[in-house]
């Protein structure tokens, strides 16, 4: 793993983590992960699999956060989510995103702020709320 000089190794958290993270539960964490991987270049730090191959846990970097998720199991249900996500050009992510398989809930339109602003539902239930800032 690489170091990152813009955050600080502590010893209550891993190096590279920030202090909050979203924890994703899903139907269908590994096809989660190709998501992110392919729409977001989102980087697989690890995953551990249970028997039955689901994912207990998981995580993957997006830019400087990590994204913590894991498969849907018995007292465990997938819970919908939205997740926001600065990317450097919206448009070019959104497309790829639906070209990917992922649901439109939202093209990318500025409204009352400085932020261009698209949502698409990926695998798992997740929305994803993709934003460029253009002021």
């Amino acid at each position: 793993m690489t170091q990152n000089s813009s955050l600080t190794p502590t010893g209550y958290k891993p190096d590279q983590h920030t202090s909050v993270a979203p924890y994703l539960v899903v139907e269908g964490a590994s096809r989660t992960i190709e998501f992110l991987k392919a729409v977001f270049d989102a980087t697989e730090l690890y995953r551990i699999p249970n028997d039955s191959d689901q994912l207990t846990h998981a995580e993957v970097r997006l830019d400087d956060t990590v994204i913590m998720l894991g498969d849907q199991a018995e007292g465990w249900p997938a819970v919908p989510a939205h997740v926001h996500v600065y990317v450097p050009d919206v448009d070019a992510v959104y497309q790829k995103a639906l070209a990917w398989g992922a649901t439109s809930v939202q093209e990318p339109i500025q409204k009352d702020d400085a932020d261009k602003r698209g949502g698409v539902k990926g695998p798992g239930g997740t929305t994803w709320w993709i934003a460029t800032k253009v002021d």
